[in-house]
C-alpha cells in the first residue's frame, strides 16, 4: 500500500523542527502545516522547497494504519514518545 491521498496526518501530528515556506520556525506537533491544503494535500509535494525530513517520510504501515484518524493517533502517540 502506498500514501493515502488527503490523509496529511504526517503534516499535522509531528513536530517539524526546520524551515518550512510560511513557517519559517518549523511548526509544533499537533499544528496543521501551512503547505496542506484544503484536501490534506501538500502544496510543496515535488518542490525543492519542501522540507528533507518530509521528503524523506514513506508511508509505513505501522505507522499511518488503515485510516486517517488511526494515522493521527499513532503519529501523535510516535511524537509523545519522542520528545
Amino acid at each position: 500500500m502506498s500514501c493515502r491521498a488527503g490523509c496529511g496526518a504526517c503534516c499535522i501530528a509531528p513536530s517539524i523542527t526546520t524551515p518550512i515556506p510560511g513557517m519559517p520556525e518549523g511548526k509544533p506537533a499537533g499544528v496543521r502545516c501551512v503547505q496542506l491544503d484544503d484536501d490534506n494535500l501538500c502544496r510543496l509535494f515535488g518542490e525543492a522547497s519542501r522540507p528533507t525530513v518530509c521528503r524523506r517520510f514513506e508511508y509505513d504501515r505501522e505507522l499511518c494504519s488503515d485510516d486517517r484518524e488511526q494515522a493521527l493517533r499513532i503519529l501523535t502517540q510516535w511524537e509523545q514518545a519522542t520528545r
